[in-house]
């Protein structure tokens, strides 16, 4: 992941307690995978992004569950983490932060954590509008063609007034399209204060955020600055994630375009956000990159391939329906099809693994070959070696397992078992049909097959019983 530089005087809490309902599933909203991701990384990836100096995820439904996914995704970032102990509404969850930001006095950005698709020049534009109005509060709105669910901006003239939640909305106030957003930017100072203040007189008997906009509203310090609604897009039920997973699909791959990728089919290529694709690569129909995964220049992927946490070299061909997963491939190497390189696999420049070769904690030098229908785990082969069809490397005695070590220049012939832990010396011939339990020296050749018994006849005589 890109590593990002903290700067500005500049603080962000990003609202992760909700449990999303609506969703119906076990699983907490925010941590509904979208390209790859969490939900909520992307409104953390953003504030980092514009460059605040601290972050505060507050979090409360499966709380241990999305911390460690933001640890993960985040590490050595400057992200902090406070708990909403009672599901009392947005204004407690954001007043939850507090205790970990006592320390510091500049403005707070809020977001919510479900807002997948808000981009960082959205967010700057808000902290400019705030500056330069000097308001106690400045909020994100944005114009909804249905504005069914949200919010809704209560002005008078321009100046404005309050929010109003769907549910406390009079028949006049649902007829508002500007609504807001789910963003906001406050002085830390009125920010603690207002939030004493809020209570929970509702519809919901909830304790809204929103009602921050009246407060500053009376003191005349409150402004706004209105976005695309895309950008205001949340995040409440299945529908909604996959029309995000859309967009964002088509804003990445329209990038990756724009950079000298080519993307054969973006409807279905899944790319997700932090991967690195060098120039002149080829990504083929319903491929997907997702993990930390790089890309080198003049790849081609072909289509259906899979690639999760692994590094490929230029001039690398993946021919259709690989899965690759925490490997690393050299330069100029072709993998495929159907291959799959599962976690500790590692080839060196221009190696050849084909189709229904499966590898797992191996290593592969260069220029050696696998081209059909194998299984090399924990191993250690060489460069410049020839693995025959149908050989497997016998890893698992059924408690531990052990290693295979193959010299450079060994030729493997066609279905041959390596019993492990065994070891075979450079430039040795295995033959076709062997099953190989002791070490191999150097130059040697080895073989273990049964005589071969013909019966002339037999077939006559058979059909004749």
């Amino acid at each position: 992941m890109s590593s990002f530089s903290p700067g500005g005087n500049l603080a962000a809490i990003v609202l992760c307690a909700g449990k999303g309902t609506r969703m119906k599933s076990e699983k907490a909203k925010l941590l509904h995978p979208l390209l790859g991701h969490p939900l909520c990384w992307y409104p953390i990836r953003r504030a980092l992004e514009l460059g605040v100096s601290q972050i505060v995820a507050v979090l409360g439904h499966q709380a241990a569950e999305v911390r460690a996914a933001l640890e993960q995704s985040f590490p050595g970032q400057p992200i902090r983490f406070a708990l909403q102990t009672e599901q009392k509404g947005s204004a407690d969850a954001a007043r939850s932060a507090q205790s970990q930001l006592n320390h510091y006095s500049g403005p707070i950005l809020i977001l919510n954590g479900d807002l997948p698709l808000i981009r960082v020049a959205s967010l700057q534009a808000l902290v400019d509008a705030f500056r330069k109005s000097k308001a106690l509060l400045a909020i994100a709105t944005a114009m909804f063609p249905d504005p069914t669910g949200y919010g809704r901006v209560v002005r008078s003239g321009q100046r404005i007034l309050r929010i109003v939640e769907e549910k406390d909305s009079t028949p006049k106030q649902k007829k508002i399209r500007e609504c807001n957003a789910g963003i906001y930017l406050a002085q830390s100072a009125f920010l603690w204060d207002a939030l004493e203040k809020i209570r929970s007189d509702n519809a919901q008997q909830e304790l809204y955020l929103t009602d921050l906009v009246e407060l500053a509203a009376r003191k005349k310090k409150v402004s706004s600055h209105s976005i695309a609604p895309e950008d205001a897009a949340g995040v409440n039920d299945r529908a909604e994630l996959a029309a995000c997973a859309k967009v964002l699909q088509s804003r990445i791959n329209c990038g990756w375009m724009k950079a000298g990728v080519t993307v054969l089919d973006p409807d279905t290529a899944y790319i997700a956000e932090g991967i690195e694709i060098g120039s002149d690569s080829e990504i083929g129909p319903s491929v997907s990159i997702v993990g930390q995964s790089r890309i080198g220049q003049s790849v081609s992927l072909g289509q259906g391939t899979v690639v999760v946490n692994s590094e490929i070299g230029d001039r690398t061909k993946v021919l259709a329906y690989s899965v690759i997963e925490g490997a690393k491939i050299g330069r100029e190497c072709s993998v495929g099809p159907f291959s799959r390189l599962r976690p500790g696999s590692e080839l060196e420049s221009q190696v050849h693994l084909g189709n229904f070769v499966e590898t797992k904690k191996a290593h592969l030098g260069k220029g050696s070959k696998a081209n059909h229908l194998s299984y090399l785990g924990d191993a250690e082969i060489g460069s410049g070696v020839n693995v025959g069809a149908g050989t497997i490397t016998c890893n698992y005695d059924g408690t531990q397992k052990h290693q295979t070590v193959i010299g450079d220049g060994v030729f493997v012939g066609s279905d041959t078992q390596f019993v492990a832990p065994v070891r075979v010396g450079d430039g040795a011939y295995i033959a076709a049909g062997t099953t190989v339990t002791e070490d191999v020296p150097p130059l040697s050749l080895t073989l273990s097959r049964s005589p071969q018994v013909i019966k002339e006849g037999w077939v006559a005589k058979k059909k004749a019983r």
